[in-house]
């Protein structure tokens, strides 16, 4: 039984811990309060809540979830990533076990090699972000993917998911669209010289870290109404082609706690070579250096 996972019994109070536990992570890394205090409140509201979490979510969805006190939309699924998978990838993430392709997993029809492929070939490490991947087409570019088990991957997350969410081609991404490329590149620049300076907290990552060492930096901040959590990609692409400390995860919360993701690369070809660029943007990108003069 991996870390995060939830038991019927107390299913309430774990909840509660695990969100208390959050909130004492993203304190101790310099997160926002604001950030902090709405996990801890949300915890403090479930761990008081006379009815069940599950037979609420049963019921009602993500809807019923995000009408309880101090919730909210992003924390709301969160407790339903937990009770579907019985996992939630952001705690895994603050406390450095990044457990994205274990995740996959519980997905039928997805088993450990194509795991591991979708969370180093996508970067990505929620459940939300590879439906996004399955309806946007890059699922089935994927090595050995295709269109008919990329179908097939779709068919099974919305089965997965269909309590949380109101159609299947919602985007996980926060509301308006996601933050502006400057402000992604901004964030992606700051963490990369607090990094190189050693000015950021560091967490010790469980995957390709034998040595149990604190090594991987990690950044939160907040610009433009986004609260941004940033790490290099500890993947095993990144390692294999030593980007590890190239390649930058940008998670955003917008102020209901809906998280989104982007990766920002050093591009080697084509117009860009030699800029950071935001993987998925690049023509935004382009447009964003051109009208900066760069």
């Amino acid at each position: 039984m991996n870390e995060t996972r939830t038991t019927a019994p107390g299913e309430n109070a774990q909840i509660a811990d695990l969100l208390r536990e959050t909130a004492q992570l993203l304190e101790a890394q310099g997160a926002n309060p604001f950030r902090v205090n709405a996990y801890r409140n949300a915890a403090t509201e479930i761990a008081r809540m006379p009815g069940s979490l599950r037979a609420l979510f049963d019921e009602q969805g993500t809807a019923g979830l995000d009408a309880l006190p101090r919730i909210g939309r992003g924390i709301a699924a969160a407790i339903a990533e937990m009770l579907i998978t019985g996992r939630w990838s952001q705690l895994e993430r603050l406390r450095g076990t990044v457990g994205g392709a274990q995740l996959f997993r519980s997905v039928p029809g997805i088993g450990p090699a194509l795991a591991e492929r979708l969370h180093d070939e996508l970067h990505i490490d929620t459940l939300e972000a590879l439906e996004l991947a399955a309806y946007d087409g890059r699922l089935e570019n994927v090595t050995r993917v295709g269109p008919r088990r990329a179908a097939a991957i779709r068919a099974a997350l919305a089965s997965m998911l269909r309590r949380s969410r109101v159609r299947p081609s919602v985007a996980p991404a926060p509301a308006h669209g996601g933050p502006d490329i400057s402000l992604l590149l901004d964030v992606d620049r700051e963490y990369l010289d607090k990094a190189s300076a050693g000015k950021l907290p560091t967490i010790a990552p469980r995957r390709f870290n034998p040595e149990g060492e604190s090594w991987l930096p990690v950044l939160h901040t907040q610009r433009a109404g986004w609260h941004f959590t940033a790490l290099y990609s500890n993947t095993a692409q990144a390692h294999r082609l030593g980007t590890v400390r190239d390649w930058v995860v940008l998670y955003f919360y917008d102020d209901e706690h809906a998280e989104g993701q982007h990766t920002v690369v050093t591009e080697t070809r084509g117009p860009l070579a030699g800029r950071r660029v935001v993987r998925g943007r690049e023509a935004e990108c382009r447009t964003h250096y051109m009208a900066n003069g760069a």
